[in-house]
């Protein structure tokens, strides 16, 4: 019932579509606890360690908490709604699995930039596009570092080219896109959807803000998206719908 022709059109023709003010206030609110709790934990695994990064995890600056939420029943309940299960029908069709999910996390005035990259960019071997879902779990700007979209016409490219990436030194964040132009910034307040294609590219910017900048990342994948050699799942496979009907597992 949120999802109309346009937003189909626009999806198809440029990898994205904004959907604000979509998730109901009490499930924001959820999604922000179960984000703290994480970072609490994720936090105390960093200290034990000695370390201040981890892969792309920068220390009281970025986050990425990822595969939580099929072990939290509030996460799940969110994963598997009605809303998220339109979205999916709209784009992927009548099959959908949930492949990946994460918190992505901006603290107060030293949260770091992330470049312009394809999700698609981290499978590191050609797969069918999935969907990203890019769920604001504050009010964004571009000042605290919103998400950020580049349309496929910005740079002639078709909805399944899939761009060679790089390692940035310093960040090891993927870069694929080098040019300069800016994107289409998502200014949308908390409770909003981003949704893009897995070969969209987007970027985001630092937070200069005094206040955290907090999203919940869910994607979809229309069908079980393998490893390399075809031996297992690259991710997750975990169906939300089949033959258009909303599943719900048991959590």
């Amino acid at each position: 019932m949120h999802i109309t022709e346009e937003h189909r059109l626009s999806f198809r023709n440029e990898g994205y579509f904004f959907l604000e003010n979509v998730i109901p206030p009490a499930q924001v609110e959820g999604l922000r606890e179960e984000c703290q709790r994480y970072i609490d934990r994720y936090d105390a695994e960093m200290e034990a360690k000695g370390v201040t990064v981890q892969g792309i995890n920068h220390y009281k600056k970025r986050y990425f908490i990822s595969r939580r939420g099929l072990e939290s029943p509030t996460i799940t309940d969110f994963l598997f709604s009605d809303l998220m299960g339109d979205i999916c029908s709209a784009t992927l069709g009548e099959d959908a699995f949930l492949f990946h999910e994460q918190y992505v996390v901006k603290f107060a005035e030293v949260g770091t930039k992330f470049g312009w990259h394809q999700d698609s960019g981290y499978v590191g071997h050609y797969h069918r596009p999935y969907l990203s879902c890019w769920c604001a779990l504050d009010d964004m700007s571009i000042e605290n570092g919103t998400v950020s979209v580049l349309p496929y016409s910005a740079i002639g490219m078709t909805p399944d080219d899939l761009y060679d990436h790089e390692i940035e030194s310093g960040s090891n964040d993927k870069i694929g896109y080098q040019g300069d132009h800016p994107g289409v910034p998502a200014l949308v307040p908390a409770g909003s959807i981003v949704v893009f294609s897995s070969r969209t590219f987007h970027r985001s910017g630092p937070n200069t803000t005094s206040g955290v900048r907090r999203c919940y990342l869910a994607q979809y994948s229309a069908e079980p998206i393998m490893n390399r050699e075809g031996t297992g799942l690259w991710g997750q496979a975990v169906p939300i719908l089949e033959e258009g009907q909303l599943c719900r597992p048991q959590v």
